[in-house]
């Protein structure tokens, strides 16, 4: 009974998604002729909610988002990077989502301040502004403070936006339930694993609001890329810094979002869509450790035209085995050696032994060869990943939840750099990063790396040897007793398996009649009626 009422509660939940998008028209577009029949009579309903003032079609899309709420709202900054995808028009009004949603009155970010942090805003901060930007899950004051030696400086104050946590807990609840219910009823979506995404997404959710998490994310961050060209985050103001109050160093630069201020900077846009995809690339192979949301919204340049990071609530890992298995299949992407790509997919365990190293060698190269040697706008991403979606069916290769954030970002990025130089080649932007990789790590330098930490491995193994041997020989006494003299059971443990014998015995028999009966049903449905 209570599995039916949740199952009722998450289609009304899902049933009002679906009023909120008739209702705004956004299904106005899509002819019922192309869908198949079982949709049809659905599309015609809703283009008969549609609002007739609703305006055109990526405002009304952009303006479901808004009311849905923040998950739907994140979903919305994705499409926004992919205009090759969705369309230039759809990509610049769903672009508002990034950083101008509505913003929250400033009395109440100064309540959750004070509540956060135990003290007044005008003891916190010397000043404490209006919202500059505000986005699904926070909005970002400008303040002052000033320090013990006398000195005033200006922060970036983020504040989480009230209720967000409960809209993202009632989203998520609704989206696990549809997919356990998908994963039971349509057979790919096993291979798909919709169960573990929705498990990963609320995870990563879960950090995301607890922004001394996303503090900690940033100091780290911080200290691998010191060191790194045309890259720099801000630092973070701890003693500011709760679950719920983030308060940064303020930087003063350009959003990547507005591009005519950034044309009007006179900086070398195709310069910085390089630096986007190869600061990826150079986080994730080198640290294993990359921001996980580079949207637009998250990125600006400053004054010297270093690209600055912003929001580093997703953050996504990559284990060193995963970190080698990508190095290798984008260099093999590269250098056209598909065969290289199809063995590290096989290694890694992607694709099945089942299948043939050489056919999937095949399939890839007719995903590279369209694309290598032309410029990103040359390229159909729709196409594209349409092509990946059915390679990946053809050889039975299963989401790897671990890797999601990885993709997803790796499309975001690679949307966001063909933004600013439409003529981007991607294989020639990350050659360089790449093969710095390979050969640092693949060649004879990392294979004296790779020895060393293996005699280290064997050298703790040893010292731990005696205790092992100590153990197992406890361990074969005890097994020689029980095989000599026999397993002892107490009177208690002999009855409670008498009785569990006979429930046991008891269940089968009525299920052998239930059985029974059901096959007598059957042949009579069969051979009588």
């Amino acid at each position: 009974m209570a599995l039916l009422i949740r199952e009722l509660y998450h289609a009304i939940r899902l049933g009002h998604v679906g009023y909120v998008l008739a209702r705004e028209g956004v299904f106005a577009r899509i002819d019922p002729a192309l869908a198949p029949p079982s949709a049809q009579a659905g599309l015609k309903l809703a283009r008969l909610l549609a609002r007739r003032d609703a305006g055109d079609a990526s405002e009304r899309l952009k303006r479901a988002f808004e009311r849905l709420g923040p998950s739907h709202v994140k979903f919305g900054q994705f499409l926004a990077t992919r205009a090759d995808v969705v369309g230039q028009k759809l990509a610049d009004d769903l672009a508002g989502l990034q950083d101008k949603m509505p913003a929250f009155p400033t009395e109440v970010a100064k309540k959750v301040i004070e509540a956060d942090l135990g003290r007044p805003v005008e003891a916190l901060f010397e000043s404490f502004g209006e919202p500059v930007a505000a986005a699904s899950i926070a909005q970002v004051h400008r303040a002052t403070v000033r320090d013990p030696d006398g000195t005033s400086r200006e922060v970036a104050v983020k504040v989480l936006r009230p209720g967000v946590a409960r809209a993202f807990a009632r989203d998520l609840s609704s989206m696990a339930a549809m997919a356990a219910l998908a994963e039971r009823r349509i057979s790919e979506m096993q291979r798909l694993k919709p169960v573990e995404v929705v498990d990963t997404l609320a995870r990563t959710v879960a950090i995301e609001m607890d922004f001394r998490l996303e503090a900690a994310a940033l100091s780290e961050m911080a200290e691998n890329t010191a060191k790194d060209p045309g890259f720099r985050v801000p630092t973070v103001d701890w003693d500011r810094t709760g679950k719920s109050v983030l308060t940064l160093e303020w930087i003063d630069a350009t959003p990547l979002s507005d591009m005519a201020a950034l044309e009007k900077s006179g900086h070398d846009l195709p310069a910085l869509g390089r630096t986007v995809i190869q600061s990826f690339l150079r986080h994730a192979l080198r640290d294993g450790f990359f921001h996980a949301d580079m949207h637009p919204g998250n990125l600006m340049v400053d004054a010297e035209g270093r690209l600055v990071a912003l929001d580093f609530g997703i953050m996504g890992r990559i284990a060193p085995r995963d970190r080698r298995v990508l190095a290798e299949i984008l260099y093999g992407f590269i250098t056209r050696d598909y065969r290289r790509v199809a063995e590290a997919h096989f290694v890694a365990g992607y694709v099945p032994r089942t299948h043939s190293v050489e056919a999937f060698a095949q399939a890839l190269r007719a995903i590279g060869e369209p694309i290598h040697s032309r410029t990103a706008d040359q390229i159909s991403m729709a196409k594209l990943l349409t092509l990946l979606f059915e390679v990946t069916g053809l050889f039975d290769m299963k989401t790897r939840p671990e890797l999601l954030l990885l993709q997803k970002t790796m499309v975001v990025v690679e949307g966001v750099a063909r933004k600013f130089d439409p003529k981007l080649n991607i294989w020639v932007t990350a050659e360089p990063v790449v093969k710095e990789w390979i050969e640092r790590n693949l060649g004879p330098v990392g294979r004296i790396e790779d020895a060393s930490q293996t005699l280290l491995s064997i050298a703790d193994a040893a010292r731990d040897l005696p205790a092992l041997m100590t153990r197992g020989s406890a361990v074969l006494g005890q097994l020689d007793r029980a095989t000599r003299d026999g397993l002892t059971l107490s009177p208690e443990t002999v009855a409670a398996i008498g009785k569990a014998e006979a429930r046991g015995n008891r269940a089968g028999n009525i299920a052998l009649w239930i059985i029974a009966a059901s096959l007598a049903l059957i042949v009579f449905r069969l051979f009588i009626w």
